[in-house]
């Protein structure tokens, strides 16, 4: 039996490297917005009109779930959370 290992668990259960990526960027950008959005102590209701969300997609947001959120929404609510996103392109180590 073969034993792999993944750097990332998204590159463990994603179809190609490709999706695996845009995963990680997503995960990331949601914890961070989370993060910030629990630093506010604001009732879901008001936090999602501070981010000019509906208090059901709040909820999806406060609750990870990714597959609700496209790359793009993510950034918009990074910045409107008044988070600074910085994207780092690297070439894979040989």
């Amino acid at each position: 039996m073969n034993e792999q290992r993944f750097a990332s668990v998204w590159d463990a259960i994603e179809a190609s490297p490709t999706e695996a990526a845009n995963m990680k960027a997503r995960a990331e950008l949601m914890i961070a917005i989370r993060e910030t959005v629990e630093d506010w102590r604001l009732t879901q209701a008001k936090a999602a009109k501070r981010l000019d969300l509906t208090q059901p997609r709040m909820n999806d947001l406060v609750r990870g779930r990714i597959n609700k959120f496209s790359l793009d929404a993510l950034m918009n609510l990074a910045a409107r959370a008044g988070l600074a996103v910085r994207v780092e392109v690297t070439k894979p180590a040989a």
